[in-house]
């Protein structure tokens, strides 16, 4: 029986998010009245940036709160989109009379929400909106469908760190909204991340883990909600495993021998930073062997799914211009430089 540090599984969100703002109460607030977290000073003069969804994935999108990156961050239940009127509050909160930014992963409930908030912005506030989704999944493309106008689409996981800081970097410069929108559709676009999985998450107040495995088997291509991968694949040397994400993802992108990449390798909730920095390795040789630079590192568990135990790899190709977004100033309570 897996156990959780829980009062009450309905409060543990809440709490959390208290005990997120008493920890760093110069950079972040709760408005536990609205249900959003946002900066402890508010910025001005610049594009609100904000993002939300389910739970259960931190310290995505609270954590990511400050100077650099977003304004507000808007939780939902574990593993479900906040409301849409608790969007409507937050992209309230956000404008500083420059325009919103809706930063939104690409999942049913979050686009719908998030496009009611914009309509309810507009029509009521006359505050200016943009959105840009994130859909950087590999192991969820079309490629398979791609003449079903109803298909979801691919989901989105870690990629969405690289749109939330380059775009935050671009509005602490003074970018305006339109081209805040058109950036982070051009990183969101240029992204893909894929994930393996060798011990499902344990949801809390349950005892059981959302999918099982025996011990000799990994989940390939799990998603962030417990969603279970594509196929299972023999359990294996980190070298082995981190190649099963390398290669389809370096197959999708194509970098060219002497270009780029940022690559984020994401801890899924359990993975010690040991065998994450043993990935980043594996990733690096990767790379290198077909004459691509991983010109920086994101080395963490930074976007989760509960307890999983599991690796997801975010490939960005970048020019120089990205890398300088890349590297202006952050401060926040999950990421600072």
């Amino acid at each position: 029986m897996r156990r959780s540090l829980v009062n009450d599984p309905d409060d543990l969100v809440v709490e959390a998010l208290e005990g997120l703002a008493l920890a760093h109460p110069t950079l972040v607030r709760h408005d536990a009245e609205h249900g959003f977290v946002a900066r402890a000073t508010p910025a001005r003069d610049k594009v609100g940036l904000v993002s939300g969804g389910g739970s259960g994935h931190e310290p995505l999108h609270a954590g990511f709160v400050g100077h650099g990156m977003l304004d507000v961050a808007v939780p939902g239940a574990v593993f479900a989109s906040p409301t849409a009127l608790q969007l409507y509050d937050a992209t309230r909160a956000a404008d500083a009379g420059r325009g919103v930014l809706h930063i939104v992963k690409n999942y049913t409930g979050d686009v719908i929400n998030f496009t009611v908030a914009r309509e309810l912005a507009d029509e009521d506030d006359d505050i200016a909106t943009e959105v840009v989704l994130v859909d950087d999944d590999l192991a969820t493309d079309l490629g398979e469908e791609p003449d079903d106008p109803d298909a979801p689409g691919r989901r989105g996981t870690a990629a969405v760190v690289a749109v939330e800081k380059i775009c935050g970097a671009a509005a602490e410069e003074g970018a305006d909204l339109g081209s805040l929108a058109e950036l982070g559709r051009s990183v969101a676009a240029r992204a893909r991340s894929m994930a393996f999985a060798i011990e499902a998450g344990t949801h809390p107040g349950s005892s059981r883990p959302a999918f099982d495995l025996d011990a000799d088997e990994v989940e390939l291509g799990v998603g962030i909600h417990g969603e279970r991968g594509r196929s299972r694949v023999p359990f294996g040397p980190t070298d082995e495993l981190v190649a099963r994400l390398v290669d389809p993802l370096v197959e999708a992108l194509r970098p060219a021998r002497g270009s780029g990449v940022i690559a984020i390798v994401n801890g899924l909730g359990s993975t010690y930073p040991l065998e994450l920095y043993a990935a980043a390795r594996a990733v690096h040789g990767g790379m290198t062997a077909r004459g691509v630079r991983v010109d920086r590192f994101l080395v963490g568990s930074l976007v989760t799914s509960l307890d999983m135990h599991g690796v997801s790899v975010t490939l960005l190709p970048v020019d120089d211009e990205l890398l300088r977004l890349w590297d202006a100033p952050v401060r926040t309570p999950a990421l600072t430089w």
